[in-house]
């Protein structure tokens, strides 16, 4: 029986083969599936880093929102005490025109401040003697005092005081509010920075999810077709080892159907060819050899 005898061999050393092939393609799918866990965990990594900074943003932005109107509210406080301060200043202004100093012949108090200006400002430009320093000083402290009387007298006057007062708390809170604008505005500007550069970083961070997604999925795949191959080569051992089972004289399971007995000039051939033999066909070729 040399032709089952060589037939035994060859399936022998394919069987070693179809083993080796196995070990090879579960080594590169188990290789595969280690690089694919460290791309699903930097992917997870950058998507919580992700949903952090988006959370982040968020804050931002509603802080920025609150912000925003915050300032359209600064500025219809600015807006109502601009009006009434103008209301105001145009009053006590009018008082100071109808409402003439006690003392007759007085000089207006807007003729002693434009001279006490022109004074201040000598004083500061112009080069004088000792002597020359001196006076102006006094001529100085004389309107400060003529100025400081009359506002005192027209403030003795209690429509005039109210009047007053009243514009100088309009101008407070019309300062205040103004104020209030710029610095609310600001920070809003801020939060809107902020807001940005997150967004910039979650759009880098979306596309470094991307790029590790498609890695990903580059070598799931090749652990897939790896894995595929394994199996296929591990069915083939057990092929292998079913024909080797009846070439050794083991009897071939009920499944196993007649065919017609395969021809001994071509049944080696083909097996060293690679080519598909059916447990069937080594059968019948045993029963040859034996016949």
């Amino acid at each position: 029986m040399p032709l089952l005898t060589d037939a035994t061999d060859e399936l022998e050393r394919k069987r070693a083969e179809s083993n080796a092939k196995a070990d090879d393609h579960r080594a590169r799918r188990d290789k595969l599936n280690a690089e694919a866990r460290v791309f699903a965990e930097e992917r997870a990594r950058i998507i919580d880093e992700l949903h952090g900074r988006s959370s982040e943003a968020q804050d931002h932005r509603h802080h920025r929102d609150d912000l925003n109107e915050s300032v359209r509210e600064a500025k219809r406080l600015r807006e109502e005490w601009n009006g009434k301060l103008q209301v105001l200043s145009e009053k006590v202004a009018e008082m100071k025109r109808t409402r003439a100093p006690r003392n007759q012949g007085a000089v207006p108090v807007w003729r002693l401040r434009k001279d006490l200006k022109e004074l201040e400002f000598r004083h500061m430009t112009t080069a004088l003697t000792g002597e020359q320093e001196k006076r102006l000083i006094e001529e100085m402290k004389r309107l400060e005092a003529a100025i400081k009387e009359q506002d005192e007298q027209f403030r003795a006057d209690p429509e005039v005081d109210t009047a007053v007062a009243e514009l100088a708390v309009a101008r407070d809170e019309a300062e205040k509010h103004h104020k209030a604008v710029g610095e609310l505005a600001e920070e809003a500007q801020n939060q809107h920075e902020l807001m940005v550069k997150q967004y910039e970083l979650i759009d880098d961070l979306r596309r470094q999810a991307d790029d590790v997604q498609a890695k990903l999925i580059e070598v799931k795949t090749a652990a897939d077709d790896a894995h595929r191959a394994h199996i296929a080569a591990i069915e083939e051992v057990r092929d292998i080892e079913k024909m080797l089972y009846a070439a050794r004289g083991g009897r071939a399971p009920s499944t196993w159907t007649d065919a017609e007995p395969p021809r001994e000039d071509d049944f080696l051939a083909r097996l060293k060819k690679g080519e598909k033999v059916s447990t069937q066909d080594l059968l019948e070729l045993q029963k040859t050899g034996r016949g």
